[in-house]
């Protein structure tokens, strides 16, 4: 028999499990009708990616459960990480895994000697955005997307941007690329692939959550760079799909062929992702492979997980916590942040084991 870190049967776990979905399910449909005696305050903070989730989630959530208050402040997945490590949130939402370091810290909101858990909530393709006047299709490969990034391309007419767009009028214009300035999970998963596809440019050690370049405008969060690129003239940025809006999103080449993102296409990526090796049980931390030549596959697109202790020194916390992931990982809640933010809900075999992990909080 499989035994969890604190000695709980998968089997019990499981039971607990479909109990909270069924509660959650429940309390997401009802909207409002609920009888559910929850109450308190929950706090998080981080991934900005997943903001328009957090919104419908806690609208949801809230609406179901009236004594229960629920707020999320998109700081960003770095910010939203040491706000959890030092006890300012209860949970974090974060488009990079714990570090290693992080890890061997204390976790303040957690009972000392007790590690935190992260399960993947939330998956997105990222968009290359784009504004360039006169151009409303654009075709990019890896090695120029890198350049363009790393500031070795400056110019829209660039031979290689021409090469890969050869019925497009680019101008003789100046590029204006536009990066996360905060630490930022979604520039990690951008940088991993750069580096994984086209490391003769992207020349860096490992993909981190800062920009690792010197180069281009940075602009804060998520909405930041999407205002950027947008108020901007012949400007390139990246950002969570979901807020790329009207602006131009250039298609990816994968093998022969150039591929426009989709959640569909996202999942696929992240189904084939390996769990990060010496994690605890309760951490479903993936490295993602973006190096492969299939169409059906986006390769460039975050997992954002939820991170929250395996034990809290509050306990109402816990049931809260509790309650409102088991909600997000059911079939509703992601069904819920497909309609309001273009997500890939999770495939049921990845959400099952983040439900066990989360119904064994205490």
């Amino acid at each position: 028999m499989n035994i969890t870190r604190f000695g709980r049967p998968m089997a019990a776990i499981a039971i607990a499990a479909t109990t909270a979905i069924a509660f959650s399910a429940c309390a997401a449909n009802e909207q409002g009708s609920s009888t559910s005696d929850l109450t308190g305050t929950l706090v998080g903070a981080g991934a900005s990616s997943q903001g328009s989730a957090q919104e419908a989630w806690i609208a949801a959530f809230q609406t179901a459960n009236p004594g229960v208050t629920i707020t999320y402040d998109p700081s960003g997945s770095g910010a939203g990480r040491e706000t959890f490590i030092a006890g300012g949130s209860n949970f974090a939402g974060s488009d990079s895994y714990l570090k290693d370091e992080e890890l061997a810290g204390t976790f303040a909101a957690c009972v000392e000697g007790t590690l935190p858990f992260e399960v993947p909530a939330y998956v997105s393709p990222i968009a290359v955005i784009y504004n360039l006047d006169g151009v409303d299709e654009l075709n990019l490969d890896a090695p120029t997307i890198a350049g363009i990034f790393k500031g070795t391309i400056t110019k829209w007419n660039d031979p290689a941007i021409v090469a890969l767009n050869p019925d497009a009028k680019l101008p003789d214009a100046a590029i204006t690329a536009v990066h996360r300035s905060d630490d930022s999970g979604t520039t990690k998963n951008f940088s991993d692939y750069l580096l994984q596809t086209a490391p003769e440019v992207w020349d860096i050690e490992k993909a981190e959550d800062p920009f690792p370049y010197q180069s281009g405008e940075g602009a804060q969060g998520t909405s930041g760079v999407v205002d950027a690129v947008k108020n901007g003239t012949g400007t390139i940025g990246y950002a969570d799909a979901s807020k790329a809006g009207d602006l131009g999103i250039a298609k990816i080449k994968v093998g022969n062929e150039f591929v426009a993102y989709t959640p569909e296409a996202a999942a696929a990526l992240v189904a084939t992702g390996k769990p990060v090796e010496g994690r605890d049980s309760t951490d479903m931390a993936v490295k993602i492979d973006r190096t492969t030549t299939d169409p059906s596959v986006y390769p460039i697109a975050l997992v954002s997980y939820l991170i929250g202790c395996n034990e809290y020194q509050d306990t109402a916390a816990a049931e809260l916590v509790k309650a409102y992931f088991s909600y997000i990982l059911s079939e509703q809640g992601q069904l819920d942040a497909q309609a309001n933010a273009g997500s890939a809900p999770l495939t049921r075999e990845v959400a099952d084991k983040a439900l066990a992990i989360v119904a064994a909080v205490k």
